[in-house]
């Protein structure tokens, strides 16, 4: 399974319960596309909010996160780790 880092923009001023409730939202359909979020991160002043997940591929994780209602602007794989 490969790992993914996604990026949303435009999310200026998302608090903290609006970022769970975002993550929940994943969690609750990724089983449906066998994807897994591991973690999000959001900067509110810049309106960036940022995920990883494990997944078969980009194409999952953006179903996922279409059917969860905030589509990503970028997917990016993330082959290296340390």
């Amino acid at each position: 399974m490969a790992r993914f880092m996604d990026v949303h923009h435009g999310m200026h001023g998302i608090t903290s319960d609006q970022l769970h409730q975002a993550h929940q939202a994943d969690l609750a359909v990724e089983k449906d596309e066998d994807v897994h979020f591991e973690h999000a991160w959001a900067d509110p002043g810049s309106g960036t909010v940022y995920c990883l997940s494990e997944a078969p591929s980009a194409d999952a994780v953006q179903r996922v996160h279409e059917r969860a209602g905030h589509r990503a602007d970028e997917i990016h794989e993330v082959p290296l780790t340390v």
